[in-house]
């Protein structure tokens, strides 16, 4: 496998707002560019969508401000009482249809994580498996933007939760977190990897460019991490999220490594993802034992909401296979605007 190159990504530079899709990204979008407080109906978030375009982009847009920022915003706007006001009842909205979605939802570790340690009998929905056998390079370049939003800002939203483990929780987060980036070296950072990847695909590595070609089951999966990551009550279900993310990981990479490489996407395209067949079997094992038995063993009472957390990023991922499949099955785009 080729050594990593040096990054294509651009300067650090604040992204661009992304363009409103209804009221309460209206209100959010006008807001940051304006200065002032955000405005809406009373009505607006209860009758919202709660996996619509409109509430998604504009929790996206909230979360980013704790990012990376926006081209042209206050950096203080961050914290501002009146945006974190509107973003709360947002949050409250699509955690009350994430539960009501998982309505049997395991409470155990042993109950959510046992289907993800086994491969399904029937592939059929799953992405990797329809990439790596019959995947056309238009797909993956539509895959890699997608997922951009979140591989180009990897593991940032786990390193929240460090601070609230304690003991052999918080020093296995520490070492599997110093792998992702790039355990000292910037050339590894996997975030950079994947900036190599796009750049092979004749994709704009830019932190946050394909954020208006997202559609919202994308902008789901990234702002679940966000949600969990900025909450401390919810610090649980983040290791659930992370627990999840690193048992699918290799078996999953090993699929899109071999997509790339039938697809003739490029040395990099294929090496950000055979990266994470090795690294994320091992990352697996010290973050079920490490992390999630740590946490376990210093806070017994959070089981559930580990098995929530791991459920709910079952769920999301799979809302977006569904989307992404639906759409290439047909013969379309599965983005809101082509690449070009």
């Amino acid at each position: 496998m080729p050594a990593p190159r040096p990054s294509p990504m651009a300067p650090r530079t604040a992204p661009r707002l992304a363009e409103e899709r209804g009221e309460l990204s209206r209100a959010v979008t006008r807001a940051l560019r304006s200065g002032g407080a955000p405005r809406y109906g009373t009505g607006a978030v209860p009758s919202a969508d709660p996996w619509g375009e409109d509430l998604q982009l504009a929790l996206y847009v909230l979360y980013e401000l704790h990012y990376r920022g926006f081209e042209g915003v206050d950096d203080a706007r961050e914290w501002d009482p009146d945006l974190l006001r509107l973003r709360r009842e947002m949050e409250t909205r699509f955690l009350d249809a994430l539960r009501a979605e998982l309505p049997g939802a395991p409470r155990t570790v042993e109950e959510a994580f046992a289907p993800l340690l086994v491969e399904p009998v029937d592939p059929g929905g799953s992405l990797s498996h329809h990439l790596r056998s019959e995947g056309e390079l238009w797909q993956l370049r539509e895959y890699a933007a997608l997922r951009s939003l979140y591989h180009l800002k990897e593991a940032d939203p786990h390193v929240w939760v460090i601070p609230r483990l304690t003991g052999r929780a918080k020093a296995s987060m520490a070492a599997v977190e110093y792998d992702e980036f790039g355990a000292g070296r910037a050339d590894r950072v996997h975030a950079r990897l994947f900036a190599n990847l796009m750049d092979d695909l004749g994709l704009d590595p830019s932190y946050g460019r394909y954020a208006d070609h997202a559609p919202a089951p994308l902008l789901a999966t990234v702002n679940l991490m966000s949600l969990f990551g900025l909450h401390r009550a919810l610090r649980g279900a983040l290791v659930g999220h992370f627990a999840c993310v690193e048992i699918t990981s290799s078996p999953g990479s090993r699929r899109l490594a071999e997509a790339m490489r039938r697809c003739g996407a490029g040395a990099a395209a294929e090496h950000f993802y055979a990266e994470h067949v090795e690294a994320d079997a091992v990352h697996e094992q010290v973050v079920r034992h490490g992390v999630v038995g740590g946490l376990l063993a210093d806070e017994p009472a959070l089981e559930a909401d580990i098995a929530f957390g791991s459920a709910a990023t079952v769920l999301l991922e799979d809302r977006l296979a569904g989307h992404l499949r639906e759409a290439w099955d047909r013969g379309d785009s599965a983005l809101r605007r082509p690449l070009g």
